[in-house]
């Protein structure tokens, strides 16, 4: 809702601007080349997904993605203490972390709404426990080794060699999971001794 109140605002203002200066007919070339640019840039990014999903396919036929799933179960099982004996909402999580470990975020999102689901049944009137929060907190800071809708999006603008950035995403995501994590460890703490 917020966001379309952002997105209307900066609609009127420029072309209230685009009246008051006299350059309306420079806003609505804009306008046009601008939606344009978007369709361009969605067909970039629809195609080098695809490219990606058809990578991950095979991947995942080999046991791949089972293999980081449960590599990833000891760890999870530390992180969400309240949910480890639900191997549903494990299960879940752990198969989440690996989609999203290797940039399948659209496979990701059904698996993070299916914990969830599982992890809010543990939860006493309506309040998000710890683990649930502990799950929002994995899911929105995600480590990812492949970036792919990030590489998509820079193909689409016509760089050269769109994963170029893989040692910085390596280390900006490993930072926010860590801090996040943190947070959200000391954030329940501190919600506790109230």
């Amino acid at each position: 809702m917020a966001l379309n109140l952002v997105w209307t605002g900066m609609i009127i203002v420029s072309i209230v601007y685009g009246l008051l200066s006299g350059s309306i007919e420079a806003v609505g070339s804009a306008a046009v080349q601008g939606a344009a640019e978007a369709v361009k840039l969605c067909i970039g990014i629809c195609g080098v997904t695809s490219l990606w999903t058809g990578v991950m396919e095979p991947l995942s036929r080999a046991g791949v993605t089972a293999q980081l799933k449960n590599a990833f179960l000891p760890i999870l099982k530390r992180l969400f203490p309240r949910s480890k004996n639900n191997a549903a909402a494990m299960e879940a999580v752990s198969a989440n972390v690996a989609a999203n470990l290797l940039g399948l975020g659209n496979a990701a999102t059904p698996l993070g709404i299916q914990a969830a689901t599982e992890m809010a049944r543990l939860s006493r009137d309506g309040v998000a426990t710890d683990d649930l929060c502990m799950l929002v907190v994995i899911n929105s800071a995600s480590i990812q080794l492949i970036p792919a809708t990030v590489a998509a999006v820079r193909a689409a603008a016509g760089v050269e060699n769109p994963f170029d950035i893989l040692p910085a995403v390596w280390l900006a995501s490993a930072v926010s999971v860590l801090a996040g994590i943190l947070s959200a460890k000391v954030m329940a703490r501190i919600w506790r001794a109230r």
